[in-house]
Order: C-alpha cells, then sequence, then structure tokens
C-alpha cells in the first residue's frame, strides 16, 4: 500500500491527547495524520480516507481540487484496506475514538445508516445541499439519505447488465425464465452455458436477493424499516434462484463465485452468460480480444414479463466526519471530488459510473462507455440495499440463507430470513 503524508507541522496539544485517547485500537499510525489537520500558516491539509484506487482516477481527482481551491485547502489521500469488511472496520475504530484526522470518507452505499445513527457524520444541509442535490440519480441520492437528512453526497454508483456471447446467443434473453431455457438448450448441443452469478456467502449473494426480490414487486424490508417484508416476492424470487442452482446453467462452483470469478469464467469461454459490473467489458477486451468481439449487453433480465427488472445499486458515496476540524471546507472539497469534470475522469479511468444524470449525454463518456443508455437506464430504475444501522447483520444472515443456492427451499427460506431480520432488528446479534 503507498502511503501518502501531508505536510508535516509541530503537533498540538489536542493531537497529543487525542492520540492518547485513541488507544491501542488505533495504534500504528491511526492518528498520523492529526498534525496534517492541524492550525498553520499556508491551505489546510484535508485527509481524505477511501479504498485504494489503482487506476489513478481519484488522484488526479485530488490533484484537480487542489488547483481549485485557490490555496484554501489540500486534499491527502489516505487509502483505507482492500477489502470492504476492512475499510468499515477501520472506519469504524477511529471515529467511535473521535479521531480528529478525519475529514472526508468514502462510503460504501451501506453503511451510511449505520455512521449516521450513530452521529458520525454531519448532514448536508443549505446550499451544500442544494448543490449535492443538484442533478443527481435520485436512487444515488437514496444511498445517501437516512431519516429524511442527506448524510453524504453521491460520488460514483455502479449496477449490472447482462453479458452474453453473441455468437451463442443471437438474441438476448428479456427474462430469467428466458435465460435458464437458453442456458440448458446450449447444455443439450454440448455449448459453453453457464450463467455467472454471485452465489458466495458474501455481500454479493445479498445484492443478488435484493434485485430479485425488489425486481418481483417487493423489498425485503418495509418502509419504514422497522421490520420485514419479503412475503410472495421474496418466494418468486428465491424460487428463481433456486432454479438456477439447480439446472444445468448453473456454474458448478455457483456457491463460492464472486464478481472476478464471474469475470474470469466469461473470459475462460465456458460461460454463455454473466450478470455483472462495467469492469467486465474492459477487461475482456483486453484478456480475450477474439471473444471480446461477440461479447455484448442488454438490460438486466427480468423476473416479472414485461416489467423491467430493479437491478441493486452500489457506489461510493462522500461524507464529512462529525470529528473534522474543518467542516466547512471538507464540505467544499466533497463537492468538487465529485464534480462533473471528476466524474467524467471516474468512469473513463476508474470504471465506475456517475451519478450526476447529465454526463451520460456528455460525448466525454461514450468512446469507454458505449453501454451508457443501459447503465442510465438501469440506474434510473434501480433499487437499493435495505437501509438499517444493523445492515452488516442483515446481510450475512441472508447471505447465508442463500448460499449455496442448492439448499434454499423457498417458502422455509423465506420464513427464516423474516424471523433472521426481526432479531437483528431488535439488536439480538452485533454487526461484525
Amino acid at each position: 500500500m503507498i502511503k501518502r503524508k501531508g505536510r508535516q507541522r509541530p503537533r498540538s496539544r489536542f493531537c497529543r491527547i487525542a492520540s492518547a485517547a485513541a488507544g491501542i485500537a488505533l495504534a500504528g499510525g491511526a492518528l498520523s495524520a492529526c498534525t496534517s489537520a492541524s492550525a498553520g500558516t499556508g491551505p489546510v491539509s484535508l485527509n481524505f480516507y477511501l479504498y485504494p484506487d489503482g487506476s489513478g482516477a481519484t488522484d488526479q481527482a485530488i490533484s484537480n481540487c487542489n488547483a481549485q481551491s485557490g490555496g484554501k485547502y489540500t486534499i491527502s489521500y489516505q487509502m483505507l484496506p482492500q477489502a470492504s469488511d476492512g475499510q468499515r472496520q477501520q472506519l469504524v475504530r477511529r471515529l467511535a475514538a473521535h479521531d480528529p484526522s478525519i475529514d472526508i470518507m468514502g462510503l460504501d452505499v451501506t453503511w451510511e445508516a449505520e455512521f449516521a445513527e450513530a452521529g458520525w457524520i454531519v448532514p448536508w444541509t443549505g446550499s451544500n445541499k442544494a448543490q449535492a442535490e443538484d442533478g443527481t440519480l435520485k436512487p444515488a441520492l437514496q444511498t445517501a439519505t437516512w431519516n429524511g437528512q442527506l448524510v453524504a453526497v453521491p460520488d460514483n454508483t455502479n449496477t449490472q447488465l447482462l453479458w452474453y456471447r453473441s455468437d451463442l446467443v443471437p438474441n438476448p434473453p428479456a427474462t430469467w425464465a428466458q435465460m435458464i431455457a437458453d442456458a440448458e438448450q446450449l447444455a443439450k448441443e454440448g455449448k459453453p452455458h453457464y450463467i455467472e452469478i454471485q452465489g458466495a456467502q458474501y455481500e454479493g449473494a445479498t445484492v443478488w436477493l435484493n434485485t430479485m426480490v425488489t425486481s418481483a414487486g417487493g423489498s425485503i424490508l418495509n418502509a419504514g424499516a422497522s421490520g420485514p417484508s419479503m412475503g410472495a416476492p421474496a418466494v418468486k424470487a428465491l424460487s428463481i434462484m433456486k432454479q438456477l442452482a439447480d439446472s444445468p446453467a448453473a456454474d458448478p462452483s455457483l456457491s463460492v463465485q464472486m464478481e472476478n470469478q464471474n469475470r474470469l469464467a466469461m473470459e475462460a469461454g465456458t460461460a454463455a452468460f454473466e450478470l455483472n459490473y462495467p469492469f467486465v467489458y474492459p477487461s475482456m477486451k483486453m484478456d480475450n480480444p477474439t471473444l471480446f468481439k461477440s461479447f455484448k449487453w442488454a438490460p438486466y433480465p427480468s423476473v416479472t414479463p414485461g416489467v423491467p427488472a430493479k437491478v441493486t445499486i452500489g457506489g461510493i458515496d462522500l461524507a464529512v466526519s462529525a470529528y473534522s476540524q474543518h467542516k466547512d471546507l471538507a464540505f467544499q472539497a466533497a463537492l468538487c471530488l465529485r464534480d462533473k469534470q471528476n466524474q467524467i475522469i471516474g468512469a473513463n479511468i476508474g470504471g465506475v459510473p456517475p451519478t450526476i444524470a447529465s454526463l451520460y449525454n456528455d460525448p466525454a463518456l461514450y468512446a469507454d462507455y458505449p453501454f451508457h443508455a443501459d447503465i442510465l437506464s438501469a440506474l434510473q430504475n434501480g433499487s437499493v440495499r435495505p437501509q438499517t444501522p444493523v445492515y452488516q447483520v442483515v446481510s450475512i444472515g441472508l447471505s447465508h440463507q442463500i448460499s449455496p443456492s442448492t439448499k434454499i427451499n423457498p417458502q422455509a427460506t423465506e420464513q427464516t430470513m423474516v424471523s433472521q431480520i426481526n432479531d437483528a432488528l431488535q439488536s439480538k446479534g452485533l454487526v461484525p
């Protein structure tokens, strides 16, 4: 991991006290950035905690914002661990210790409720809120909203499409029933036929379930997030997942499949379909140029014929720490990091779809995003994951009930999920 350090200044008494209070849990540089956020001459250094972005898009955005700040601030990129769970754990530990070195955070779209409920992030109000909402896709804004308050600003988003081989399937299936039937026919003909999707016991399986339930017209939680919803739409969703698992269309390694394994299987030529994120497109182009010629995309298959799927969106929202000593500047910097220029960079270099709707009509996006219209359509009709401060417990419980998918018993599994969700919402489980 590359460590970036801000300009060093004498450590203040406040920072010494804060470092001591943080304790062993934050040892090893947890408050190393405290000096860069201290008062002094020159631009204020704002610490931006985000996942490691190897594409260079984040570095370019930071450079742009530093140049545009007029000498008010410089942004220092503090890399979080590679894995999402590790990112959350590090932020939770720092924030629980009231760490003043955090100014801006990149939050996974499932953390906002938890962080807001704990008082760790500051709501967006006034002109900051207006700028954050202006032209931003509504489902993306929903991920950044908790209890009616905007608690973060959507930086990037993500959604899945159906990717398929046109040499095997000239016309992409419009529904799950059609896709499974096409795959089974290819299997009978001895051709590549697997449907690649995320079936391991992790967040990806929960995303799959959420997409299927919402596409069937339901939801995992009720409107107030006070209890489970599930019911008939969930049973229908689970029935389709079970059907795939028991079909020759299922990859034999479905129970351990994640996004990257799906990509590799498609590139290896063993699959006919995959449900995955846009990163698979440039990867196929680079890794298998021959197969790339027949690598096409289409909307995510419907659960109900004629009713578009409601694909679960992902992405990163930017939040300002409640313990930042420079909140006003942090809000300004967060808005800059996700402005139009930097979202185009994020899409073309980082491969993450923008959250500003007008950018999907910008020719600057077309070259590397020929599927931009389908991405926009999926995002506009997208669904979000269950919003609750105990999402981690809910997600783990759900993913363990559907992986391996061969063990799904639609009615019984739905009832077990309802019980587990009730337990989680009543704090009868611990957030990992």
